[in-house]
């Protein structure tokens, strides 16, 4: 996979994801003319500002150079430090196999690095599989508030991260590699040159380590030294020592 900002080539793209996705989703609750309003009203002529606005941020998710999805930020508040996820949108071919958790993911890093010191969700109340997607991965319900779409308003709800304790964020992904699972813990990220390294286990309760996942090429064929290097064996991601060798000294 490989997650990027969208760049105005990928509007179109954007807007078919979107339309597909509501239309897939949204439609036990929405009826037809609402979600052709709500396209117009995010997706229409105005879109292309957003993706030139400082404090917007626009990710695109692509799979096998297809793109799978995106999501739709905002940082807000007197001092932009609030992060907020507006939309998150995989396209109906692409659901599963961890898509939605991975922009998900890379989308709360990426709106952290912008300045945000705490990030929100926002799904609207009566979709069923959007807020179990919040609540299964760190989020709870922190409020709600309207939305208008088109003549009509809607309740949406503020999902907010749970308290990160020792445990690290809640966010948890199952993979299954040479017939094992194996749980990645997204919460627990080690920088690299590239992407991020998570760490992942051999059991849901995390309590031992199976090896580093690489954020860039989701390969888990990493090897780690006595001095906290850590390398992708398959793209070449790395992370630096995180302690001095005696022998520099």
């Amino acid at each position: 996979m490989e997650i990027r900002e969208a760049t105005a080539d990928d509007i179109d793209a954007i807007r078919s994801i979107a339309q597909r996705s509501l239309e897939s989703t949204y439609t036990e609750f929405l009826d037809e003319e609402t979600v052709a309003d709500a396209i117009e009203q995010w997706y229409g002529d105005s879109f292309a500002d957003d993706l030139e606005d400082d404090h917007s941020l626009i990710l695109i998710i692509e799979r096998d150079g297809e793109i799978a999805g995106f999501s739709q930020n905002d940082l807000i508040g007197q001092r932009y430090d609030t992060g907020r996820i507006l939309w998150l949108h995989i396209d109906p071919d692409h659901r599963g196999g961890g898509t939605g958790v991975r922009l998900l993911v890379r989308t709360r890093e990426r709106l952290l690095d912008e300045g945000a010191d705490h990030v929100q969700g926002l799904v609207l109340e009566d979709n069923e599989g959007g807020n179990e997607f919040y609540a299964d991965n760190g989020f709870e319900r922190a409020g709600q508030r309207e939305v208008e779409i088109g003549d009509e308003t809607f309740t949406e709800n503020v999902y907010a991260e749970d308290e990160i304790g020792e445990e690290g964020w809640g966010a948890v992904d199952e993979l299954e590699t040479d017939g094992q699972t194996i749980y990645v813990s997204y919460g627990e990220a080690a920088r690299g040159a590239k992407a991020p390294f998570y760490s992942a286990y051999e059991g849901e309760d995390r309590e031992e380590l199976y090896g580093w996942f690489c954020g860039n090429c989701d390969s888990l064929e990493n090897t780690m030294d006595t001095m906290g290097r850590i390398e992708c064996n398959n793209c070449g991601n790395r992370r630096k020592a995180t302690r001095w060798d005696a022998s520099y000294l």
